[in-house]
């Protein structure tokens, strides 16, 4: 939500800028540690008594992964280790914290010690860091109090429509939860030995790696922080020397380890130092190696952990994989709707398969047609263009099975209107119960069972085959089960009613 009110709030006079907005005055860009800084914590908090606020919630927090780009030196922990005792996990997206150490968070962004983020109570009140000391304080309410305050303090406020480090979210873009069913995907792909290795991000810049069996995954599960990004990779390889033989020459590459212990462990090496992951991994229990760079590193699927009420309420997005495009068009179906599609190919074992925009669905055998046939081509070709009805849609397995005989009538149920009518058939097969005949005149019209016992004309007589397929014979309609697909069909009957 868009706050009305926002300020950027600077020790630099606007007058001392030039025609480029570019400040030209002398102002130093880093935090006095004094009479400045202290300044700057009390306009945020008099904004904040204006929006009526006394706790805040930590959006999109971060820490420098690999370089720390701060203007002082960065403090162990990044000066977060007094706000959040259990470790930077408690620094995550949606913690609460009293407004105190609100404006102690401010101070360190203000101090550029490493660690950033925004600080919000929804819909009242925003506060974050810029580059250079700007200070970006928002408000739902009017702020003249606040102004006068921070006008009194030697600060200069200007009026914005916006914060320039405001997060744009894609309300069209792919965000899958972490939710039940993605775990189920997940067990089912570690299951099939797919995926080993699940990346949590807790805060960004900040990852645990967690290696998974069937076993484990509940457990990693609950120990996940809260609106975590997630990411899930193939398992590491037992072949460590196989693993250092792919280094790559130049660049830098993500080293992700498993020690003796079972302790998982993660470090960038650059290629004029590859002598460090010799030195990482040695004695390692299984190994692999992940690029650092957006364009290379893709994981099986991404999902971002839901709040305890199942919505996903942090903003940052993952990059879609393809699995995850699969799954975001998996939740747009639903069962019983029609959809079109394309006869890609029909496997050996009778599939056919379906693209259904970019997506291949299935069509079982059984449900190509009402009518008995004995391969799909007596039904369809690749290329030919078909609408089918959705009969289930499984995100864990992402598959889409498809019915295409649900879209037309069933013509047995025509045929129930003949029971008990005496009609000429032909026999198609014999088989040890008896012989099937065709009741219809049409090349795949539907078949009966004539069991031995009713192919005599009497009761008493020894049941015996003595037709042949291709006969013509006299049975009666004795019963057809829709659900069973079976007809009933008897000559003894038959010949007893002439």
């Amino acid at each position: 939500m868009q706050l009305p009110y926002v300020y950027r709030v600077t020790k630099y006079d606007p007058a001392e800028r030039d025609e480029h907005g570019r400040y030209t005055g002398t102002e130093d860009t880093v935090s006095d540690h004094g009479e400045t800084e202290t300044a700057c914590l009390q306009a945020v908090e008099a904004f904040a008594a204006g929006a009526g606020i006394d706790r805040l919630s930590i959006r999109e927090p971060q820490i420098p992964s690999l370089v720390h780009f701060g203007v002082e030196p960065p403090l162990d922990d990044f000066g977060l280790d007094a706000f959040f005792p259990t470790g930077l996990t408690g620094f995550h997206d949606g913690a609460e914290v009293p407004l105190g150490v609100g404006l102690e968070l401010v101070r360190l962004m203000l101090r550029g010690s490493g660690a950033w983020c925004r600080l919000e109570a929804e819909g009242a009140f925003a506060v974050h860091v810029g580059w250079d000391q700007y200070l970006y304080v928002g408000s739902g309410r009017p702020c003249d109090e606040a102004l006068t305050r921070t006008r009194a303090l030697g600060l200069f406020p200007e009026r914005l429509d916006a914060s320039p480090y405001d997060v744009e979210t894609d309300t069209n873009s792919i965000q899958r939860p972490a939710d039940d069913d993605f775990w189920a995907a997940l067990h089912q792909a570690v299951a099939m030995s797919r995926a080993g290795v699940l990346e949590e991000t807790y805060l960004e810049g900040a990852s645990r790696w967690h290696r998974l069996t069937c076993d484990t995954i509940n457990t990693v599960r609950a120990g996940i922080s809260p609106r975590a990004r997630l990411a899930v990779w193939p398992d590491l390889s037992c072949d460590i020397d196989a693993v250092l033989s792919a280094l790559p020459t130049e660049g830098l590459v993500e080293c992700v380890w498993q020690d003796k212990d079972g302790r998982m462990h993660s470090a960038v090496a650059d290629a004029d130092e590859f002598t460090e992951p010799a030195a990482w991994m040695s004695g390692a229990e299984a190994a692999a190696l992940l690029s650092v760079y957006a364009d290379e590193r893709v994981p099986l699927f991404t999902a971002v952990m839901p709040d305890s009420d199942g919505v996903v309420r942090a903003r940052w997005q993952t990059e879609p994989t393809p699995s995850d495009l699969n799954w975001a068009f998996l939740t747009t179906l639903h069962r019983g709707e029609t959809v079109s599609g394309t006869v890609t190919h029909i496997a050996d074992f009778g599939v056919t398969f379906v693209d259904i925009g970019g997506f291949e669905a299935m069509i079982n055998v059984p449900e190509l047609s009402w009518r008995p046939i004995n391969f799909p081509t007596d039904v369809v070709s690749v290329g030919q263009e078909i609408t089918a009805e959705i009969l289930d849609v499984d995100l864990t397995r992402e598959r889409v099975s498809l019915s295409l005989k649900a879209l037309h009538e069933d013509p047995m149920q025509s045929l129930t209107g003949q029971i008990g009518r005496t009609i000429v058939g032909r026999v198609t097969e014999l088989v040890p119960l008896g012989a099937f005949v065709r009741i219809e005149d049409v090349e795949n019209g539907f078949e009966g069972l004539v069991p031995r016992s009713e192919l005599t004309a009497e009761p008493s007589e020894t049941p015996q085959l003595g037709t042949q397929v291709g006969d013509a014979l006299l049975v009666k309609i004795v019963d057809i089960d829709l659900v069973r697909r079976r007809i009933a069909l008897s000559h003894r009957q038959a010949i007893s009613e002439l």
